[in-house]
């Protein structure tokens, strides 16, 4: 077992397993790992001033930053372990190499330390000690923070190595057992590069988690009453259920019967309509003309790089004849942009703005205040903004797990021109975009969110289907 068995291992029991003993073909490529592996490299660079070198050879010279060195050895009761640092930090101290010795250091991404990095500290700390030989009093967790790298220092105390070896002994008992549970907290698995393996098996076996709007504790609220499955829950009668979650107040109705269809809607496959009171103006309000708009952003850097704009002068025109408009903001110099899109939102003033989530209204209002437009401007230019993600749950229970962009859009039939493209994998292209200046990358991610305003357009499209009809 190694140090990231034992990261994994903390955050679900199941990924360590597998990353152990599971088939690397039902693993599918994170671009999360990616981007996490070029931003730790970035910081542990500028931490150690760029004195970053690789493997043993750069102990024994006395360098002031180390990666990608492996250490094995064997901690007790015969079990062998091997350690992987992120980063060893060259100190004051005596070690074999000479009058110096190496701490430990790991990358924090936000706020918050975890357990993860305290028994990532600790449990390299157990091996480098006697590798070096050199006591190692402390670790290091870097991270950054408005541009900043901050350093904090943490303590490896008896209490915490102890902590680390028992963890350490259910891991070995872990791995040499069989395949875990799947996880009750399902949302962290959207990064998890085991998803849809694990997908597979929770929807064939019924989870509770997989029905949009109950997490772990639901789910255990739900069990404890004696709904174990997706089965039981669609077979249940929504006043009674009503009754049993009491936890949700007064919405505690509203929700059981939610529920109840949301799972019905997925074993069955099949929609189920609610009411037409949120889209029956939309039509109406598009039929003459309207954007649709996405943006691409890197929110660790709060810099949004991409602002798509499709144009769609009415619902009869052609896909291909659709005008698709990128605005880019490379160097977050916002000036340009922000001039190019206010001209564009208001070369038609009366064009509604459809939109998939919160995100791109935030942003054009964070945009008109930034360029001191009044209190009236920025309500009527906020009024032009609609949510279709809010509309379509508040209009259909879709035979879906989530109500995402993609989700929702693959299942109304639509693909994009690129494979197995995300959010994050559009951020890795940036990265790379932004390391190598190659153009392809930019492409990616243009051809990327013209997709997704397209996929956006896909769904209203479906949300006024009736309403064509009618006409």
């Amino acid at each position: 077992m190694n140090s990231l068995h034992l990261k994994n291992f903390t955050r679900c029991k199941r990924k360590a397993w597998l990353d152990f003993k599971g088939k690397k073909s039902y693993e599918v490529w994170s671009p999360h790992k990616a981007i996490d592996k070029i931003n730790q490299f970035q910081i542990f660079s500028e931490f150690c001033n760029g004195e970053i070198y690789t493997g043993l050879k750069a102990c024994k010279n006395g360098y002031q930053g180390v990666i990608g060195l492996k250490i094995k050895g064997n901690l007790f009761q015969n079990i062998n372990a091997e350690i992987r640092p992120q980063l060893l930090v060259k100190t004051k101290g005596k070690s074999k190499w000479g009058q110096y010795k190496y701490l430990p250091a790991v990358y924090k991404l936000g706020h918050k330390t975890t357990k993860e990095h305290l028994f990532d500290l600790a449990f390299c700390s157990m091996l480098l000690e006697s590798f070096q030989q050199s006591k190692i009093e402390k670790g290091l967790v870097i991270s950054t923070f408005d541009k900043k790298v901050k350093v904090e220092e943490i303590y490896l105390n008896k209490k915490l190595r102890k902590k680390v070896l028992n963890v350490l002994l259910n891991l070995n008992e872990c791995l040499e057992g069989s395949l875990p549970e799947i996880t009750q907290d399902r949302k962290k698995c959207t990064i998890c590069s085991w998803q849809k393996f694990c997908d597979k098996e929770a929807k064939e076996n019924g989870y509770l988690t997989d029905i949009d709007g109950i997490g772990s504790k639901t789910a255990s609220l739900l069990k404890a009453k004696g709904i174990t499955n997706t089965q039981t829950l669609a077979s249940c009668n929504a006043k009674q259920l009503g009754e049993k979650l009491s936890k949700f107040n007064d919405q505690k109705y509203e929700k059981a019967s939610i529920f109840v269809k949301q799972a019905q809607a997925y074993i069955s496959g099949e929609p189920c309509f609610i009411s037409n009171n949120n889209t029956e103006d939309l039509l109406e309000k598009i039929c003459s003309g309207f954007y649709v708009f996405d943006i691409e952003s890197n929110p660790d850097e709060k810099h949004n790089f991409l602002y798509g704009f499709l144009k769609v002068n009415n619902l009869s025109i052609k896909k291909e004849d659709l005008i698709y408009e990128p605005i880019l903001n490379l160097k977050n110099n916002t000036g340009e942009s922000y001039r190019q899109i206010i001209e564009i939102l208001f070369s038609h003033k009366e064009w509604p703005v459809l939109h998939y989530g919160e995100t791109e209204k935030i942003s054009i209002i964070n945009i008109a205040k930034e360029l001191n437009f009044s209190f009236e401007e920025i309500d009527l230019l906020a009024s032009r903004f609609i949510d279709l993600h809010t509309l379509i749950r508040k209009s259909w229970i879709l035979p879906l797990k989530n109500y995402g962009l993609k989700t929702v859009s693959n299942w109304l039939g639509f693909e994009w021109v690129q494979k197995n493209v995300s959010g994050s994998k559009a951020l890795y292209w940036w990265i790379q975009y932004q390391i190598t200046e190659n153009e392809i990358f930019l492409k990616k991610i243009i051809q990327y969110n013209k997709d997704d305003c397209l996929a956006t357009l896909k769904i209203s499209e479906y949300l006024i289907k009736d309403q064509l009809k009618k006409n």
